[in-house]
């Protein structure tokens, strides 16, 4: 599935992102740093500790990120890196980009299956855009 520009960059500039995930309980975590590389969305982990356990029964998540009354859940499958060239690309992003003192200890690389319109409008609302 290809995600658009507009989903992306919704996704990008929204002011409010969570992931759920699901294994023996249901989680859902604010997230801040996101990237979309080759229509994967990778989410940076600095401490996920439920969210992992949750990947490790059930690698379907679903990724909402909204700003005011417009948005996107994107469901998609998920792959925890902790190496490799994606993991070493993003976490030298994360040190430039952001020259925080968080430990990137692996990436979530989601690979988008189903997006949703979360807008609350009647028309829109619910309805499966990609």
């Amino acid at each position: 599935m290809k995600l658009s520009k507009e989903i992306i960059q919704t996704i990008l500039d929204a002011e409010s992102k969570a992931l759920a995930t699901s294994g023996d309980t249901i989680n859902v975590v604010p997230v801040s740093t996101v990237r979309i590389v080759n229509n994967d969305i990778i989410l940076v982990d600095y401490f996920m500790g439920k969210t992992l356990d949750n990947l490790q029964k059930n690698q379907h998540v679903s990724l909402v990120c909204w700003s005011g009354f417009h948005g996107y859940q994107i469901k998609a499958t998920v792959e925890y890196k902790q190496n490799g060239n994606v993991f070493n690309t993003t976490k030298k992003w994360v040190q430039e980009t952001y020259n925080n003192n968080n430990k990137v200890k692996g990436i979530l690389v989601l690979t988008p299956t189903r997006v949703f319109d979360i807008s609350p409008n009647k028309d829109q609302a619910g309805k499966e855009v990609v």
